[in-house]
């Protein structure tokens, strides 16, 4: 590596470095309040250090990108501003020998994100799921919030209005314990919990129907209600942002088997298959969610340094927003196509590459120009 080209790189990796430590402080500054949270209300230590262990390296997913992108408009538009481009430029020096190391760098950059988004990722999702029922049952009602609808309990869902210690105001619950669903509702309501079980003393309640045998409704001034196995300990079927990657490789060939089944059936059978390119369509889209997201390193990098080199004054100003443009182009489309990833007939597992080559096609316009 030559002088010129270890000044270069020495500068790149710098600003990334910088850079990558604000974006995951400020990325994780709603994770940390999630903590905190979780303190206060008495969540154990050894549950707050899985969650946070599986959560911040998810944060790599978009800081590392974006750090690259800042690094590499900062760093070459400063450049620029100060004339070294211009410099370089008169002493022979071919840009593009400049430019290799940064590059080399993405591709390394690349290939961690392919493993953060295809292992550390999904097993995030996972882990998170499952502590979210461990959470719940380690502390109880205390982590209860007012004004949501609570379905993370079996057999049932319930809203409150207001909460005052173990008193609950104005509440209505979904009851999927009995051979008939009911509708209970209380003006208010003492809380506790015994074991697995959720008690619930009722005041001025009302359900609707009493039971299968007295389809009607009743009251009562005080009534005792107890959910069984309210806040046991689920395991939660793994998702397609759970899977790794070849499990996920291994479902969509499942999944390409029976859509290629429901297509040698008759007419009748219309209903089954397009349910089975759905689900084939959203397994696609994240799969490939993950390779565009790994992506986004080196195509940060291989735009940002021309877009840099363009931005001759006010560098920072100038550099901040292109990045911030830069960014928002590619991962809105992303987000875009996650959206409609159950719409098969569209290809969102397709149309969500779109920024890739997007990006080549803008790099390979920019980087001749400023040769």
């Amino acid at each position: 590596m030559k002088t010129i080209e270890k000044y270069v790189f020495g500068s790149f990796l710098s600003s990334f470095l910088l850079a990558f430590l604000v974006l995951s402080f400020v990325i994780t500054i709603g994770l940390m309040v999630q903590i905190v949270g979780f303190i206060l209300d008495g969540v154990s230590p050894s549950l707050i250090g899985q969650f946070a262990l599986v959560s911040f390296p998810e944060t790599m997913q978009w800081t590392m990108p974006l750090a690259l992108l800042v690094a590499s408009v900062l760093v070459f538009s400063r450049m620029s501003a100060d004339s070294e481009i211009a410099a370089m430029r008169a002493c022979g020096v071919n840009l593009l020998s400049i430019m290799k190391w940064p590059i080399a760098f993405s591709l390394l950059c690349v290939a961690l994100g392919f493993y953060i988004n295809n292992e550390v990722v999904p097993r995030g999702h996972e882990v998170r799921r499952n502590l979210k029922t461990k959470v719940s049952v380690s502390t109880g009602i205390d982590l209860l919030e007012p004004g949501h609808v609570i379905d993370d309990f079996p057999k049932m869902k319930f809203y409150f209005g207001a909460k005052e210690g173990n008193w609950l105001y104005d509440i209505v619950v979904m009851d999927y314990s009995q051979k008939v669903d009911r509708m209970i509702t209380a003006s208010k309501a003492l809380v506790t919990s015994e074991g697995t079980d959720l008690h619930l003393d009722l005041y001025q309640m009302t359900v609707d129907p009493l039971d299968a045998d007295h389809p009607t409704m009743a009251r009562a001034t005080r009534f005792p209600y107890v959910v069984k196995d309210a806040i046991k300990e689920v395991k939660y079927s793994k998702k397609d942002k759970d899977l790794d990657f070849g499990e996920i490789l291994a479902k969509m060939k499942l999944q390409q088997k029976l859509v290629d089944a429901a297509q040698g059936r008759s007419k009748t059978a219309g209903t089954e298959k397009n349910l089975r390119k759905r689900d084939l369509s959203k397994t696609r889209t994240e799969f490939s969610k993950r390779f565009v997201f790994a992506m986004a390193s080196f195509c940060f990098v291989l735009v940002g340094i021309p877009l840099g080199i363009k931005a001759q004054r006010k560098e920072s100003s100038i550099g901040m927003a292109i990045s911030l443009a830069v960014s928002l182009g590619y991962y809105i489309v992303v987000i875009l196509m996650l959206s409609a990833q159950k719409n098969f007939a569209m290809r969102p597992d397709i149309l969500i590459w779109i920024p890739v080559p997007a990006c080549f096609a803008i790099a390979s316009y920019l980087v001749p120009k400023n040769l």
